[in-house]
């Protein structure tokens, strides 16, 4: 059977339905949903680019078309006809009034599609993870995770970065703190899922001056909380001559350009999901993004303690919290970037503020409404005698980070980069409770199925 578009009834998307208004068009998909009114039927269609609602009355349409959308199975998959109408009462602003309905697989009575419309709980729906993708809020959350991962690497593909891939597989840890996942590597010992492409991208920024990597990392920290994937991906630009001011600077535009893009193509995306975009607006909007320093950001919490606006107390010297995050975060309506925080508490490789070495030149940048830390930068240390300390102190073996080490050796410069999760990012965007909706398949503590 051929399903492509005659010369009178073009093949068209959902997303792009508005072009033909007025015109008969043809649609490949499959019935979400299906409403009946005494001999009007309301079949809704999805094609992977929204969803519509379609009209067939019964004195309008052939017996054959009705009689079988009446009938007709959630989830099958089909090819429908129908005139395109604005109708402001519709979501997307426009209805499709049936004419034809070819049917490419019907669902068997007997074997119901598993997700019906109604509630159901997380365990279930993430068992069937593979069809509850299907589901209007969870196709836009990954329309809107296409988007953020495409302007992502659109802003440094259009600001002289070059994308360099480092490897999965690596002999060490970024950090030296965080667990890793662990593997054979034929005779040579153990191999590690890689936690951050970082150390191989201040590798290629020396090469090439401005470079980004974008790929999957990995993390084995029993974490149960909300914010937390085994499995995840990140995007981390490096940059030569770039000091903490600068990498501010360059998180502030890059963010800002993600939230531009998403808001000129998922509006509809946004309020399917729920998400207010006034917020992602006032973003977007013209003004710095605030910044604190460590310090700041500490008495803030204390002045907050003492007015009985959050339980805790902050120690000083300690890293934020999900909680202290929290409260920073809700303070503003642009991400608020804190800096300069305790050296003690940050990794080996940041370089100690010139001014006060008991701080490191680093930032967090904290997404409003409470969603935490989406950026983790800072600059890098740049000097071979300060970095063999610092590799020294941390307890980390010599042998393993040589190579790293041997950089500072040969034309060494002050650099700078960061990463950003692309996940807390969705998380934030998309206004989600938990971070396991961000991405296709989800990898937690407990899930790897399916």
């Amino acid at each position: 059977m051929s399903i492509e578009p005659t010369a009178t009834s073009p093949l068209t998307t959902i997303a792009n339905i508005g072009n033909h208004e007025g015109q008969t068009v043809t649609l490949r998909g499959w019935l979400y949903n299906l409403r009946a009114s005494g001999k009007l039927l309301f079949p809704i269609f999805r094609d992977g680019t929204g969803t519509i609602q379609g009209i067939a009355p019964k004195a309008a349409v052939p017996e054959a078309v009705f009689e079988t959308l009446k009938t007709l199975t959630l989830e099958s998959s089909l090819v429908v006809t129908g005139k395109v109408r604005a109708d402001a009462r519709a979501p997307s602003g426009f209805e499709l009034d049936v004419e034809d309905v070819s049917i490419t697989q019907r669902i068997a009575d007997e074997t119901p599609y598993p997700i019906q419309l109604k509630e159901a709980g997380v365990d279930f729906l993430m068992e069937h993870r593979h069809l509850w993708l299907r589901t209007p809020r969870q196709s836009a959350i990954l329309r809107v995770r296409a988007t953020i991962m495409r302007a992502a690497a659109e802003y440094f593909d259009t600001n002289g970065f070059f994308r360099t891939d480092p490897p999965i597989l690596t002999p060490n840890a970024c950090e030296g703190t965080s667990e890793l996942f662990e593997m054979d590597y034929f005779d040579d010992g153990k191999a590690y899922l890689t936690q951050s492409g970082q150390l191989y991208i201040e590798a290629t920024a020396l090469a090439l001056g401005k470079v980004y990597s974008f790929g999957p990392t990995f993390r084995a920290e029993k974490s149960k909380t909300r914010r937390h994937l085994t499995e995840f991906w990140m995007i981390e630009p490096e940059m030569c001559y770039l000091d903490l001011d600068g990498l501010m600077t360059l998180a502030e535009r890059f963010l800002t350009h993600i939230v531009t893009r998403v808001l000129e193509t998922h509006r509809n995306d946004l309020k399917v999901i729920g998400k207010d975009v006034s917020k992602l607006e006032a973003v977007a909007a013209p003004g710095e993004f605030p910044r604190l320093s460590y310090d700041e950001a500490h008495q803030m919490l204390l002045d907050a303690h003492a007015a009985g606006a959050i339980e805790n107390v902050h120690v000083y010297g300690d890293d934020f919290g999900s909680p202290d995050e929290t409260y920073l975060s809700n303070q503003f309506e642009k991400p608020v970037m804190v800096h300069r925080y305790p050296a003690a508490v940050k990794a080996f490789y940041m370089q100690p503020d010139p001014k006060d070495a008991t701080k490191a030149l680093c930032v967090d940048v904290l997404a409003p409404e409470g969603y935490g830390e989406i950026i983790g930068g800072s600059q890098r240390v740049d000097s071979y005698d300060l970095l063999k300390s610092r590799i020294e102190a941390h307890g980390l073996p010599m042998a393993a980070f040589q190579w790293y080490l041997v950089l500072r050796k040969y034309g060494s410069v002050p650099h700078s980069g960061f990463g950003m999760g692309i996940e807390r990012c969705v998380a934030w965007i998309c206004g989600l409770e938990h971070v396991r909706e961000t991405i296709p398949f989800a990898r937690t503590l407990n899930r790897i199925y399916p």
